[in-house]
């Protein structure tokens, strides 16, 4: 099970991971369970804490001690995770969907690893369930499907979802 995905650099995952347990344990959760995947950078966790919360608050983290977070690159919450299979993409959307809410415009992110699932034909089924505008520049809500192989990760998220450290440094010497 995961409810976050985290990006490092090539490499580093191992720094990450303890980098990772600290922060979450300052945050809260001592037992959080984290793996390094198979792919070069991509480690994955389950916290019993809210995910999006987890973002706000290493958002909070950063903004206050920039040098305190050096080794995780993103971080993305997940609110369910599937097979990875077309139909049950499909299914696990329509089931949260209701998370755009009226007059919401949304835009669909899929980002692929070890899997050659068709990103067209998945965006295609799910453009045709959901009534919603598309705003690929501003959208309210992103649907995000993160594809690990066999296991894909789903969530409806606002873009301050998702954290992007270096963006956030970015932003905050502009």
């Amino acid at each position: 099970m995961m409810n976050l995905i985290i990006t490092c650099a090539r490499h580093l995952e191992e720094d990450t991971e303890e980098e990772l347990r600290d922060i979450l344990d300052e945050l809260g959760d001592s037992e959080i369970e984290v793996s390094i995947s198979d792919m070069s950078g991509i480690l994955t966790a389950q916290t019993k804490l809210e995910p999006i919360e987890v973002v706000k608050k290493m958002k909070e983290i950063l903004l206050d001690q920039p040098w305190s977070i050096r080794y995780c690159l993103r971080i993305i919450p997940i609110q369910k995770v599937i097979e990875t299979k077309i139909e049950l993409i499909e299914r696990a959307i329509s089931n949260i969907s209701n998370q755009i809410l009226d007059g919401e415009t949304y835009r669909i992110l899929i980002e692929k690893r070890n899997s050659d699932i068709s990103s067209k034909e998945i965006i295609t089924k799910i453009a045709h369930e959901i009534k919603n505008k598309v705003s690929l520049d501003f959208p309210d809500k992103i649907i995000l499907i993160e594809v690990l192989g066999g296991m894909t990760g789903i969530s409806i998220l606002k873009e301050a979802d998702i954290l992007s450290i270096e963006k956030t440094k970015r932003s905050m010497s502009e």
